[in-house]
């Protein structure tokens, strides 16, 4: 009970641009253990707003390492706070043969980037695959891994799976969906589910090819329950959250073999090349013909949301023990 309240006196500055999944999630763990200011930054007019929440807070914590985290980390320096950066992604990335990352060059984010994972007091990579990214750019002064958590509670299995595949994809090249529609092709009795909010144009796809739109996090785990197959066919992934998502659900895994893709996949699936369809469509045969309970099993053992939370209870405690240093 002491240790509780000891930790309720904790002042943590939650900073974001976006209120992403993954973003909400660790807001909410936080917020079980310490005294939470949360701050969305819009703009360079919310500084002064930014400002009185960071004065009253002990330690800043930022998602993604750019211009909100440079603020956070720049104010933390002039105020004596902590600050701890999420390298989340697309924020240590350099892809511009898909116009992706924030480590472009030419790219003000780059500054900005560089300078947060530089002199932050602590950067936390959601894998080591993005730890290896931020490598290529900066040491950090501390730097550790802590997986994204899922919490595969809620998360469970149909008992009769369907001869379904599924995809979450936002992006088009990205995602790899000129692959995954290709595929679709091969399995004209099956449904190719791609759920997302997709800001392109499809009007070639199979008929098979089911486009959901953006729809509640309730919904996406009623299609992953009740699917055999999950394809994650991206250029690039710092994690993988809807696959780790549909892994947790049953889904038998097929990625791409690229980034910290299989990191997450380990051994309980198959890798492909990126935008190769014909191994794509071999994989997805085999993988109709697999069983998911070992990747659900994987998830379940190696990113259970419990993990993460308590790593990240140890690292804002040892900041605090620290906060002198």
């Amino acid at each position: 009970m002491d240790n509780a309240k000891s930790q309720k006196k904790v002042k943590i500055a939650y900073i974001y641009y976006s209120l992403q999944f993954f973003v909400k999630q660790d807001l909410d763990l936080l917020s079980k253990h310490f005294t939470v200011h949360e701050f969305n930054f819009k703009s360079i007019f919310d500084i002064f707003k930014l400002i009185l929440v960071v004065r009253k807070s002990d330690i800043t914590y930022s998602w993604f390492a750019g211009g909100h985290s440079f603020l956070a980390v720049v104010l933390s320096k002039l105020l004596r706070k902590k600050s701890i950066v999420i390298a989340g992604g697309g924020d240590v990335a350099s892809l511009p043969e898909i116009d992706y990352g924030a480590m472009r060059k030419y790219k003000r984010s780059r500054f900005f980037s560089k300078f947060v994972l530089k002199y932050a007091d602590v950067v936390l990579a959601v894998s080591e695959f993005t730890k290896g990214e931020v490598l290529r750019w900066q040491k950090p002064k501390k730097m550790e891994v802590i997986y994204n958590g899922i919490d595969t509670k809620e998360k469970q299995c149909a008992h009769n799976k369907e001869d379904m595949v599924v995809t979450i994809a936002n992006r088009y090249k990205l995602k790899g969906i000129k692959t995954f529609i290709e595929a679709s092709a091969h399995f004209p009795n099956s449904a190719f589910v791609i759920i997302g909010s997709v800001g392109y144009d499809i009007n070639y796809s199979p008929s098979n090819v089911i486009i959901t739109g953006k729809i509640t996090n309730d919904e996406v785990i009623k299609w992953l329950s009740k699917s055999k197959v999950y394809c994650q066919l991206s250029y690039y992934e710092s994690f993988g959250m809807g696959l780790a998502e549909a892994m947790a659900c049953g889904c038998v895994p097929v990625a791409t073999n690229r980034a910290a893709l299989p990191e997450v996949v380990g051994d309980t699936g198959i890798l492909v090349p990126y935008d190769d369809t014909v191994a794509a469509v071999e994989a997805i045969k085999s993988a109709f013909e697999m069983d998911g309970t070992r990747a659900r099993d994987r998830v379940c053992n190696q990113f259970e949301l419990d993990k993460r939370e308590n790593k990240l209870v140890d690292i804002i405690t040892f900041l605090m023990q620290n906060r002198q240093n």
